[in-house]
């Protein structure tokens, strides 16, 4: 019932938000978009972050985000009209697979997910994990990471993306994994399997070998569009914890005069403020185009 309800209301809020034009601001440096610079759209990721439906109600969240930013940079014709239309129009939602139970996903090279060719299709056998929006009802598409090349091939050419259809046969839901004990419905990190998956050879994106290339160029903005969701997130923290300690008494006075109270109230200012600034030096760094450059930031941030 609970999750039902959530999704209706979100969808009446998109609605209302696509009605006034506040939609798509991540679409930056693009046609599609309003043109913001990745610095604009940091302030406007800010105040979206302060609630939780906040970035899905203006089509701003992930992992639509860099799953539309793939699909708008490297996928083909055919891939923008079935899968990046609805998508940017708000009607389905995606899912990005690439961390697997049996190795450590933190070093990407060692995603093992097997994708052969045969003949007019690939063949997909493997377990992904902590994927993000695979429990979405509405998720109708992931982008997975996957291995096709062979121990021969450079290390950063042995894997690519291929786009596969959340109703593909072959692809089971293991279970709805949980965070801090709470499964976070609708929204759902699932684990999958996929036992023999066949999906057209025209899903994969831009060709064999290109997978790093494609994460590269998906994965930066959308750590940065995290962070700056996540200072929004402690602004209101940070609102709430000074309504408490005027408010709330013990001792004959207010919290905020009691201990070091005060001084914690003030480092957590000023920590704010330097992380904003940090953020947005992460984000001008993304404008000037120079993506190796705008690394370190990133990682920083």
């Amino acid at each position: 019932i609970y999750t039902g309800r959530q999704t209706e209301i979100l969808e009446g809020l998109k609605k209302t938000a696509r009605e006034r034009g506040l939609w798509n601001f991540w679409l930056t440096g693009s046609e599609c978009g309003y043109g913001l610079s990745t610095v604009e759209y940091a302030y406007l990721a800010e105040e979206m972050g302060k609630a939780h439906l906040g970035a899905e109600t203006f089509n701003c969240s992930a992992p639509d985000t860099g799953n539309m930013e793939v699909l708008e940079r490297y996928g083909s014709a055919e891939h923008k009209q079935q899968w990046l239309e609805p998508l940017l129009d708000g009607r389905i939602r995606s899912a990005y697979l690439m961390t697997e139970p049996d190795v450590a996903s933190s070093d990407a090279t060692n995603i093992s997910m097997r994708c052969e060719r045969r003949g007019d299709d690939y063949v997909l056998n493997g377990e992904k994990w902590w994927a993000s929006g695979a429990g979405d009802p509405r998720c109708a598409i992931y982008i997975v990471m996957v291995r096709t090349g062979s121990g021969d091939d450079p290390r950063h050419r042995q894997h690519s993306m291929i786009l596969v259809p959340s109703d593909a046969k072959g692809v089971t839901k293991l279970r709805a994994m949980q965070v801090y004990g709470d499964d976070d419905a609708p929204h759902g990190h699932m684990h999958l399997r996929f036992d023999n998956v066949l999906v057209p050879a025209s899903n994969l994106i831009l060709g064999e070998g290109r997978g790093f290339e494609i994460a590269q160029g998906r994965l930066g903005p959308g750590r940065i569009h995290h962070c700056m969701r996540a200072i929004g997130q402690a602004e209101m923290a940070l609102e709430m914890l000074c309504q408490r300690s005027v408010r709330r008494e013990a001792f004959g006075q207010p919290l905020a005069k009691l201990g070091a109270n005060f001084d914690i109230i003030a480092e957590c200012r000023m920590e704010i403020e330097m992380a904003r600034l940090l953020c947005l030096k992460a984000a001008w760094m993304i404008d000037q185009g120079d993506a190796r450059a705008a690394a370190p930031w990133i990682s920083q941030i």
